[in-house]
């Protein structure tokens, strides 16, 4: 019995030795698996990345596209106003009504129609009250 006491702190020493040792290698498991899962994450978030850059690049390039065109259409619509004789006329016709100048008077001095000088006439009235 005294030989077992003997070797009783070198039992217990070994004994510890292994569950650390066990235990060592169920945590480097564990690290390797913990590893693989943030590399396959990592992996994941770089492609859903790499997709929503792309999808940005495609919408930009879009936009871009869509305000070269409202450009274009706004040139052409200040190009019209500019050429438009009727527009002359319009804007002739309320300053004259400014003046003082009745329905008869539009329709011979601007050339345009009664119901026109009506809507001229009314539309003055409308903006002076």
């Amino acid at each position: 019995m005294n030989d077992w006491l003997e070797f009783a702190p070198w039992a217990l020493g070994c004994g510890a030795l292994a569950l650390l040792l066990v235990q060592g290698a169920m945590a480097r498991v564990q690290i390797r698996q913990l590893r693989a899962q943030l590399k396959e994450r990592c992996d994941t978030l770089g492609r859903e990345l790499h997709a929503t850059g792309s999808g940005s690049i495609g919408v930009g390039q879009r936009v871009v596209a869509c305000e070269r065109q409202l450009h274009e259409l706004r040139s052409a619509l200040d190009e019209m106003r500019r050429n438009d004789p009727l527009r002359v006329s319009y804007d002739e016709a309320s300053r004259l009504v400014e003046l003082g100048a009745d329905i008869d008077d539009l329709m011979n001095t601007c050339g345009i129609s009664r119901p026109e000088a009506e809507l001229v006439v009314a539309l003055s009235r409308r903006q002076a009250a």
